[in-house]
C-alpha cells in the first residue's frame, strides 16, 4: 500500500450486465482520479442458493419479483468482459480490481487476471476456506469487516496468517493460533493485510457509522486500516481519511436513476472527482506530526511576533518597571517572553518611546 490514501472507486454491479456501461465506470473513475476501480467476480450457481431472499435494501431498489438468484445471474461478467476491463484499465491508467465470492473466482483473478491485491468483501469474512485459498496467493488482501465483531477479525486473521505461512495443510485451532502469534504471521499480516470499517446497510445511516472503530482495528490488531463507506454523500469519506485511513472505498454510478441494487447508495462522476479531490487535499493538510515551524511560516515570526519596548521615555539609570516597558511588534528585538527577567533592572542608556530595549 502507498503512504497517501489508496482509493477504490467500487462500481460493483453497477454495470447492470452490461460491458459498455462497465467501461465507461472505468474511465469515469480514472477521470475522477481514483487509484483503482473495483468491480465482483461471480456465478450465481455458486454464489446463493436459488431460494435465497433479497436483502431489505435490493428488495427497495429491484423487482420484487426478481429473486436474488435471478437478480445477480442478470448482473454477472463473463471472462472475455473481464479481459477487456483490464484492457481498458490499462489504457486509461487506472489499477483493474475485483472482489471474487468463491475460490474458482479468487483463482481466475489472480491467476488469469493478474490483479496486484485482493479484495474480500465484509460478507466473506466468516468464509474460512475462501480466506485461507486467497491469503495462499501470497497477494495483499483489503478486507472489509461490515457486521464483524472483532473476535470474528481476529479469526480471519489467524487464518489470513496460515495462508500466508503454509502453502499447503489444513489448519486447526492450534496450528491457526501458532501462525496468528509468531513474528512472522504477524509481520505478513502488517505488510499485506488491510482492514476496511464498513458499516453494511445501504445507505447506511450516520449513527451507525463509528468510525472511531478504524482506532480500535489498528490498536486490536496493529495492521493498515481504512474505511468502505456506504453512507450518503462525501463527508464520511473525509472524515476518515483525516482520522487516517489508508483506504477508501466508495460506491459510485454514472446515474443514480439507473435501475440496479446499488444506484441509489452510489456516488455520480461530479461527485466522485470531488470526493477524491477533498481527500488528497486532506492527506496533503495532515503532513508531519512532529511540532516546528513550517519553512513557509519562518519569515513571519519577525512581523507578528514582539519585542520589548519603552513604554514611556526612559533615562539612564532608571529601573525598569510594569509602567515604563511594553512590548510592541515587530520581533527582531529581545523576545517578550524575557520581560519577567527585565523588571528591576536599571536602564544603561536613555531611550525613546517605542524603541527597542537592547541592553
Amino acid at each position: 500500500m502507498t503512504s497517501s490514501v489508496y482509493i477504490i472507486a467500487e462500481a460493483g454491479v453497477n454495470h447492470n450486465g452490461s460491458l459498455d456501461l462497465a467501461l465507461q465506470l472505468v474511465e469515469m473513475a480514472a477521470e475522477a482520479g481514483a487509484n483503482a476501480v473495483k468491480f465482483q467476480t461471480f456465478k450465481a450457481e455458486r454464489l446463493v442458493t436459488p431460494e435465497a431472499g433479497k436483502a431489505d435494501y435490493q428488495k427497495l431498489t429491484t423487482s420484487s419479483a426478481e429473486s436474488q438468484f435471478d437478480m445477480l445471474k442478470r448482473l454477472e461478467l463473463d471472462k472475455e468482459a473481464h479481459f477487456a476491463l483490464l484492457r481498458h484499465c490499462q489504457k486509461y491508467g487506472i489499477e483493474f480490481m475485483s472482489t471474487p465470492f468463491d475460490e474458482e473466482s479468487l483463482h481466475f483473478l489472480a491467476d488469469e487476471c493478474g490483479v496486484k491485491r485482493i479484495k474480500l468483501p465484509s460478507g466473506e469474512i466468516t468464509n474460512g476456506p475462501l480466506l485461507l485459498a486467497a491469503a495462499r496467493k501470497g497477494l495483499p488482501i483489503i478486507l472489509s469487516t461490515g457486521m464483524a465483531t472483532l473476535g470474528e477479525i481476529e479469526t480471519a486473521l489467524m487464518i489470513l496468517a496460515y495462508g500466508y505461512l503454509n502453502r499447503s495443510g489444513k489448519p486447526d485451532g492450534q496450528s491457526l493460533l501458532e501462525a496468528f502469534i509468531s513474528e512472522q504471521g504477524q509481520a505478513a499480516l502488517r505488510e499485506r493485510v488491510t482492514l476496511l470499517h464498513c458499516t453494511t446497510e445501504y445507505p447506511a445511516p450516520l449513527r451507525d457509522v463509528n468510525l472511531r472503530c478504524m482506532d480500535t482495528m489498528a490498536e486490536a490488531f496493529g495492521v493498515p486500516v481504512g474505511y468502505s463507506d456506504h453512507t450518503e454523500g462525501i463527508a464520511v469519506s473525509l472524515a476518515a481519511a483525516a482520522r487516517g485511513a489508508a483506504v477508501i472505498e466508495k460506491h459510485f454510478t454514472l446515474d443514480r436513476q439507473l435501475p440496479g441494487p446499488d444506484h441509489q447508495s452510489s456516488l455520480e462522476p461530479g461527485e466522485m472527482a470531488e470526493m477524491i479531490k477533498g481527500i488528497r487535499t486532506i492527506e496533503l493538510a495532515l503532513g508531519r506530526k512532529y511540532k516546528f515551524p513550517a519553512l513557509s511560516e519562518l519569515a513571519n515570526r519577525v512581523p507578528v511576533r514582539k519585542s520589548i519596548v519603552a513604554g514611556q521615555d526612559i533615562a539612564a539609570g532608571d529601573a525598569y518597571h510594569d509602567g515604563n516597558l511594553a512590548l510592541k511588534r515587530p520581533g527582531d528585538g529581545i523576545s517578550a517572553i524575557r520581560y519577567w527577567d527585565y523588571l528591576g533592572k536599571t536602564a544603561d542608556r536613555p531611550y525613546r518611546k517605542d524603541e527597542q530595549i537592547d541592553s
